[in-house]
């Protein structure tokens, strides 16, 4: 008779799909190795499947496996609403992983001083950190996603949203380049000088280019890229420029990388950065309180930019 499923194996489930290795799984369920690696053989048996299959040195997630996941993450959930915890105000007694997808400009920023907060708080929650590979809202529907941070967009009825703030879109060189080195930057410096464009959806043209049509002007971009961290790590090697959001600009200049931002002496339009979360989650205590720890992470860092705070969470009907 096959073994059947109980909530500890799907709690070992889950944490093999979050790690994908059966050593870190164990850590973090606190068990030891051979347990969780006989855990996985009743999981195969219950579930009639592999699960986990060997890829190289590591392990990857079969087909139904990966279908799986979301249905396990909310069966846990669920069980986890049903009991009374006298300590489940106090996030020291949490373990769990909330997982935030972050926009690529703000990720070197905010996910350090995040975690930094989250840790010193909470210290058996993790912070699982996804890449805004598109900003569909289904994830944040079906609760494989707690939060989506990111440029604004017009949500669906179904999400909430917060301003978090509104940021400017400088030009990144070098500070040894010539550009770097230079009082201030041109329209000239801008049409003669390589661009790299960093874009998730490989664009090569952007506001930028149509401020510059308008003065019947343009400028030459020799690469495209996915994420402005590339574009800047490229910037540090030639007389090139990379657009990019002052709050990073500003943070990568005071860790010491040897970069530069120039204001772009034309008209260009700010973003907004905006938290996103789905209504189910309003009055949940523990997304409260996360989303209080990205508003207060966020304060210190935009406050030189006249950036706009998020409010307190009012729940919306």
């Amino acid at each position: 008779m096959p073994d059947q499923l109980d909530l500890n194996l799907l709690r070992v489930f889950d944490a093999l799909m979050d790690t994908g290795s059966v050593s870190a799984a164990a850590a973090r369920l606190h068990l030891s190795t051979p347990a969780t690696s006989r855990a996985l053989g009743r999981l195969r048996r219950a579930m009639n499947d592999q699960i986990m299959v060997r890829a190289g040195r590591g392990l990857v997630p079969t087909p139904f496996a990966q279908r799986s996941a979301v249905k396990v993450k909310a069966l846990l959930d669920a069980a986890a609403e049903l009991r009374v915890d006298p300590a489940g105000s106090d996030p020291r007694s949490w373990r769990r992983t909330f997982a935030i997808r972050v926009n690529d400009g703000l990720s070197p920023v905010l996910a350090p001083r995040l975690t930094h907060r989250i840790a010193a708080e909470a210290p058996d929650v993790r912070l699982r950190f996804v890449p805004q590979d598109s900003k569909e809202p289904d994830q944040l529907r079906d609760g494989s996603l707690d939060l989506d941070i990111g440029i604004a967009d017009p949500p669906p009825p179904d999400l909430r949203t917060r301003t978090l703030f509104s940021d400017t879109f400088v030009a990144v060189m070098s500070a040894h380049s010539d550009l770097g080195r230079a009082a201030h930057l041109t329209v000239d410096d801008l049409c003669a000088h390589p661009h790299i464009s960093a874009s998730r959806r490989g664009l090569a043209q952007g506001p930028l280019d149509e401020a510059l049509a308008r003065l019947g002007r343009s400028r030459r971009v020799v690469a495209v890229v996915p994420s402005f961290a590339v574009a800047a790590l490229m910037a540090l090697e030639g007389d090139v420029i990379c657009l990019g959001p002052q709050l990073v600009a500003e943070h990568l200049v005071q860790r010491q990388v040897p970069l530069r931002w120039h204001k772009v002496p034309l008209e260009l339009p700010s973003v907004d950065i905006q938290l996103r979360w789905h209504r189910r989650l309003d009055d949940d205590p523990a997304s409260q309180w996360l989303r209080q720890h990205v508003r207060e992470a966020v304060r210190p860092l935009v406050a030189t930019l006249g950036g706009g705070v998020a409010q307190p969470d009012v729940s919306e009907g």
